[in-house]
C-alpha cells in the first residue's frame, strides 16, 4: 500500500448501502471498503445460533462491518465471536470498535497476537512510523478490546459455531507470526487470511504477500503445504474472495514466493541496494499478471499495487535475507 497521498486524497465510495456476496452455507462476503475502495478487504459472517465475523477491516470500516450485519440479520447482542487471521490493520483494525458495538462478541485472536489488541500503542506506533499522516485515512486507529473478552488461540483450536459447526484452527506463520487458517467444518472454506498472498478477482491474478518483519521462506511455504494437506472445498481470501481451485491456487502461491524470493536475492547478489532491487524484481515480475500489463484497467492495477505493492514484499524479503546473513 504504498500510494498514500492519492489513497488519503480520495473520498469514501460507502453510501450506507452495504456490499454482500451470498457465498452459500450460510457464508457472506462483506466488502470492508478499506480507505473507500471497493474489492480490497473482505470480511465474512458465518450465520447460523452463534454467528462469527472473520476479520474486520480497518477501524473506519467498522460501521460498514455493522451495517452490512444488520442487514444480514445480526444485531448488536446476537454476534458471537470475532475472529482475525492476524492483527494487521487491514485485518484487526476494526476489532475494538466491533467489540463496543457487539458486546456479547468474544475475540478469538492468536495467543502471538493478543496483547497488542489489548494494549494497542506499540502496534499503533510502528504503523504511524511507516505511514505517517496516511495512517489515519488508510487505517484509522486500532481501539483496545478488554482482556477478558480476547479468547486465545495456540498452534491448533477451535471456535464454536454452533449446532456442532466449528471454526477449526491452524497456526500458518511466514507471512506473520501471529497468523492462522482458519476452516469451517460444514462448508470446507479455508479462510487463508495473507498467508496464499494476494487475489484479484477480476483478473484471476495471484501475488504474494511478503511485508517486514516476519516473512520467512520455509515457513511460509510450510504453510501452503499444510493448508493442502486440511483438505479445503474453497479458500477465502481477505484480499479477496474465494476461490474454488484451491490446489492450482495453492501451487501458484508457493510459485509466487518463491519467483519473488529469488528475484530479490539475484539483485543482492548484483550488489543493488533496496531500491534498485525493488525496482528490478518489480519489472521482472511484470508480465506475470494480468492487472500489470500495459492496456489493463488502471484502477485494477492501482488496486493491486496498493494490497500487494513491490516495494512492500521485496522489503520483507530483503528483511529476511539480512537476518539470514547475520552470524550465529
Amino acid at each position: 500500500m504504498r500510494d498514500h497521498k492519492a489513497t488519503s486524497e480520495r473520498k469514501s465510495s460507502y453510501t450506507g448501502v452495504p456490499d454482500i456476496t451470498d457465498l452459500g452455507g450460510d457464508v457472506f462476503q462483506i466488502d470492508t471498503r478499506m480507505a473507500g475502495y471497493q474489492g480490497i478487504t473482505a470480511g465474512y459472517l458465518i450465520r447460523g445460533s452463534r454467528p462469527c465475523l472473520v476479520e474486520t477491516g480497518t477501524a473506519p470500516s467498522a460501521p460498514v462491518v455493522r451495517d452490512a450485519l444488520a442487514k444480514l440479520g445480526v444485531g448488536a447482542a446476537d454476534l458471537a465471536t470475532v475472529v482475525v487471521t492476524h492483527i494487521h490493520l487491514d485485518h484487526a483494525g476494526g476489532v475494538g470498535d466491533i467489540a463496543a458495538m457487539y458486546p456479547a462478541a468474544d475475540v478469538v485472536v492468536h495467543q502471538k497476537g493478543a496483547r497488542h489488541l489489548a494494549d494497542p500503542s506499540r502496534l499503533m506506533a510502528s504503523a504511524r512510523m511507516v505511514y505517517g499522516d496516511a495512517l489515519d485515512v488508510l487505517f484509522g486507529t486500532l481501539a483496545p478490546v478488554p482482556a477478558d473478552r480476547i479468547r486465545t488461540l495456540d498452534d491448533v483450536g477451535t471456535v464454536d459455531l454452533g449446532d456442532g459447526r466449528r471454526l477449526d484452527s491452524h497456526y500458518s506463520p511466514g507471512h506473520a507470526r501471529h497468523h492462522v487458517g482458519l476452516i469451517d467444518s460444514a462448508s470446507g472454506d479455508l479462510y487463508v487470511g495473507d498467508a496464499a498472498g494476494v487475489y484479484i478477482p477480476e483478473t484471476g491474478d495471484l501475488r504474494p504477500a511478503t511485508p517486514p518483519p516476519d516473512f520467512d521462506l520455509e515457513v511460509a511455504l510450510a504453510s501452503l503445504r499444510k493448508f493442502e494437506a486440511l483438505g479445503p472445498s474453497r479458500l477465502l481470501f481477505s484480499h479477496y474472495g474465494p476461490v474454488d481451485d484451491v490446489g492450482a491456487i495453492l501451487e501458484r502461491s508457493a510459485e509466487e514466493i518463491t519467483v519473488w524470493v529469488d528475484g530479490t536475492r539475484r539483485a543482492r547478489a548484483a550488489g543493488m541496494d533496496l531500491d534498485h532491487a525493488i525496482a528490478m524484481v518489480r519489472e521482472q515480475t511484470l508480465s506475470r499478471y494480468a492487472a500489470l500489463r500495459e492496456g489493463a484497467d488502471p484502477t485494477i492495477a492501482a488496486k493491486f499495487e496498493r494490497i500487494s505493492g513491490a516495494a512492500t514484499n521485496v522489503s520483507g524479503i530483503w528483511h529476511w535475507l539480512d537476518k539470514l546473513e547475520q552470524p550465529a
